[in-house]
């Protein structure tokens, strides 16, 4: 095994992943009498576990090093016990004659030598009928005997040797898209197998002086190409011709009428020239014409699944099992699916979070990269919330369940994504309207042409407007836009931007007014509260405790500043939410406001200081003041200088008072702001801006901002925003990074100008390429190999922004004259 070199220096490589080995590293394996290095703990049980189980062999076999061993998951065997839970099992296992069957996604394979060892190890268990590793896949076929052998012991051994595994078990959606898959690659193949001994014969004819060959290799080099052609007209393209009548029944022309036409008349002419005796044969351009746009259509699928969303991943984040700690304070390992809200978990480090929930016992940091896109853990502590799917790293947590199952984080992630798919942009559905209009003109020029030839030249009539037909085929027109979109989608959501609207990436490119919320927008959402100044013959304990009873009814980040002093003796009745002002309700039999001092009492008393100050007044009398501080996000001067240097004006619009809007404006940044608005005045204000012209991008996460969010041209929710904010946002961030809008609007700019270079592309092909083929010059085969091309350069051109590296940030001017609104 070669050695990495550090600063000229030699530097010890583990013998098992490969990794650099640290100085002093006490970890060794003997083989053969030698002793090698390993690099940690992890690498050392597995590399053991493999020489102990006398599979030594494998590391002479091996063409790949495998990924370095975590050794948080490489859990004890009862951990596995979950799974030998008969209701579990219904789901994945299948019963087998006497035996049980199970297919395992396995993490880990990088070659050959994995699959000989998995299956080595495994076929030495007692009970153990059957093992097969799918390379391809990454996944392994198990079947056993239960009545000697149990499906945790066989996850056990494939921890033990460094494969993490888990059951695979598709929804019927990813079954139909498999399917699908593997038909799609089976007509390509059969196409490219065809195409490719179709050229064989055909090039003999083509090169061939008059005479050299005699009438019967011409008659039989052309049975030939025909019974190669006929799998393809028949198997391969027949997608084609479905969705070709499938157009025709709908009246909606797109462009797989005109590859019917194509295909099918090419064939049949063929065919009846071959039977005539004729030489105009063209079943290599019939093969050819199939396999070009199959392939076309091949890639651009991969490209789908590649930058596209990315449900069934995240409907797999959720651990499938889960430790309950029962009344009696016992723990019992049960499936994560059974979980009820309210129950109490324990998270050990190196396990998933099996639900959305509150930290009750423990801090330890938390992995929450699959969901954010942020790969720096976040530390987390009592009173926080967890999201579900996210990897607990270092202590073990005790959880109270809020959001189980199909209600958590990442189910409702999915059911957007989903909604964002399943809607159209206006730009896309522009495209597909024009395909059908270009289809449409295509065919009746195709007419002309097909009218002109025949006078002209009636043997070349045929041929000729067969490659007019295949050459400007709307295929690049077709892919221009979804694939940028997809693309776009993709890398947004890499980037801890969900787009839960399809319309968002077209607004976002087209901005050109930035507006914030302030509290837990520009601020980070952790009110604290500082001081309590009481009025009158109040304390400061008991205003604390009437202000949280009022506040454990809001999900404002306001509320979360009181969530310390309440107490579940104190309750609040009828309380009623006025957004941008504040709360009232009924506490023992009186009547309690706490918000704005304006709102609170109509005596109220002038603001004892600066910054942000609630009054809390019972009946109308000033009973206490609270001052609350909230730190401005550590991004947040950044963004904005970002959003600037994009050419982008910002504002902040706040219900706040104009004060403590003012500061925090002046401290962000932003040159414009209000404050003291309401959400009717918040709406008010955006219809005046986008009367003006402007293409308002409005940023918030509070119920106050649901009016305005919907208002908004493009509207992005906090990634702590509440459940109603989310669902009429167009983009939720997944991240507490704000400046990832600042890259969303990059991104969406790079996919509208790709959009446009598609179309642009597509459009100049097709006007270039038509004369040319009406003229005769281009021959069936040639058209073929353009046209496939031509869409090939459309589905190049959109990968690239599932490529594309953005800039640095900005540094930050200093920060302007700050002016109201």
């Amino acid at each position: 095994m070669s050695h990495p070199e550090v600063e000229g220096a030699p530097v010890e490589a583990c013998y098992h992943c490969g990794s650099r080995v640290p100085e002093g590293a006490p970890w060794r394996i003997r083989i053969d009498e030698q002793a090698h290095p390993l690099c940690c703990p992890g690498c050392e049980a597995v590399a053991h576990a493999i020489v102990e189980g006398g599979l030594s062999s494998y590391y002479r076999f091996r063409t790949e090093l495998p990924e370095r061993p975590d050794e948080r998951q490489l859990p004890p065997s009862e951990t596995w016990a979950v799974f030998d839970d008969p209701a579990l099992q219904r789901d994945f296992v299948h019963p087998q004659g006497d035996w049980l069957a199970t297919t395992l996604s396995v993490e880990g394979i990088t070659c050959a030598a994995c699959a000989w060892l998995i299956e080595h190890r495994l076929n030495a268990l007692e009970g153990l009928e059957e093992s097969a590793v799918n390379l391809s896949h990454h996944r392994l076929r198990v079947v056993w005997d239960p009545t000697r052998l149990r499906l945790s012991r066989i996850l056990a051994e494939l921890a033990a040797i460094g494969y993490g595994a888990q059951p695979y078990e598709p929804d019927e959606a990813q079954r139909r898209l498999h399917h699908e898959e593997r038909m799609n690659v089976r007509r390509l193949i059969v196409a490219a197998v065809a195409m490719m001994q179709v050229m064989m014969f055909s090039v003999p004819l083509y090169i061939s002086d008059p005479g050299e060959l005699t009438d019967g290799f011409h008659a039989l080099f052309h049975w030939l190409s025909f019974a190669l052609a006929t799998p393809v007209v028949g198997f391969s393209a027949l997608p084609f011709f479905r969705n070709a009548l499938r157009d025709l029944r709908t009246r909606l022309l797109g462009m797989d009428v005109s590859v019917a036409i194509a295909i099918g008349g090419a064939y049949l002419a063929s065919a009846y020239a071959m039977l005539v005796g004729s030489d105009e044969v063209y079943f290599d351009s019939v093969t050819m014409f199939t396999f070009f746009l199959l392939f076309g259509r091949y890639v651009e699928t991969r490209a789908r699944r590649r930058s596209g969303h990315s449900g069934n991943q995240l409907a797999g984040v959720l651990p499938l099992s889960a430790i309950r700690l029962e009344a009696d304070g016992s723990e019992r390992i049960l499936p994560a699916s059974r979980l009820g809200e309210g129950e109490r978990v324990l998270v050990k480090p190196g396990h998933g979070v099996p639900a959305d929930g509150i930290i009750e016992q423990g801090r330890s940091s938390l992995d929450e990269s699959m969901l954010t896109g942020e790969y720096q853990p976040v530390t987390r502590g009592v009173g926080e919330a967890v999201t579900g799917g996210s990897q607990n790293i270092e202590s073990p947590l005790v959880v109270r369940v809020t959001h189980p199952g199909q209600a958590a984080r990442v189910a409702r992630i999915v059911d957007l994504t989903d909604r964002a798919f399943a809607s159209r942009p206006r730009i896309a559905l522009l495209a597909q309207r024009a395909a059908h209009h270009f289809v449409l003109t295509t065919l009746l020029i195709t007419l002309g042409v097909a009218v002109a030839w025949w006078l002209i030249d009636p043997d070349r009539a045929f041929w000729v407007t067969l490659s007019v037909l295949v050459v400007t085929c709307p295929c690049a027109l077709a892919l221009a836009t979804p694939t940028a979109l997809t693309a776009g989608h993709g890398q947004l959501r890499r980037r801890g931007v969900l787009m839960t609207r399809a319309d968002a990436v077209e607004g976002l490119s087209q901005a050109t007014r930035v507006v914030f919320d302030k509290t837990g927008t520009l601020t980070q959402g952790a009110m604290r509260l500082v001081e309590t100044r009481p009025l009158g013959d109040a304390d400061e304990t008991t205003a604390r405790r009437l202000a949280a009873a009022l506040e454990a009814h809001s999900e404002h980040p306001i509320a979360r500043a009181f969530g310390p002093y309440r107490e579940a003796t104190l309750q609040a009745r009828q309380v009623t939410s006025h957004p941008g002002q504040g709360l009232e309700g009924t506490i023992e039999g009186r009547h309690y406001r706490l918000g704005t001092p304006d709102f609170a009492s109509p005596q109220a008393p002038a603001a004892p200081g600066e910054g942000q100050w609630l009054l809390l007044a019972r009946d109308g009398e000033p009973l206490a003041w609270f001052a609350l501080h909230d730190g401005l996000r550590e991004d947040a001067v950044a963004t904005i200088a970002a959003l600037r240097a994009q050419g982008l004006a910002v504002e902040l619009l706040s219900g706040d008072r104009p004060e403590a809007v003012a500061e925090l404006a002046a401290r962000a940044g932003i040159d414009t702001w209000r404050g003291g608005a309401g959400p009717e005045t918040k709406l008010e204000h955006l219809r005046e801006l986008q009367a003006r012209g402007e293409t308002v991008v409005m940023i918030g996460d509070g119920i106050n901002d649901v009016p305005v969010l919907a208002g908004a041209d493009v509207s992005i929710a906090m990634n702590g925003a509440t459940d109603l904010a989310r669902t009429r946002a167009d983009a939720i961030l997944l991240s507490p990074r704000l400046l990832r809008i600042a890259e969303a609007i990059t991104i969406a700019r790079a996919t509208r100008r790709i959009i446009r270079q598609n179309l642009i592309w597509s459009v100049i092909y097709n006007f270039t390429a038509l004369p040319i083929a009406a003229l005769g010059i281009v021959p069936p085969w040639v058209a073929a190999l353009g046209m496939s091309a031509s869409s090939l350069v459309v589905v190049g051109n959109a990968l690239r922004l599932g490529r594309m590296r953005l800039d640095a940030p900005p540094t930050p001017s200093p920060a302007p004259r700050v002016e109201p609104a």
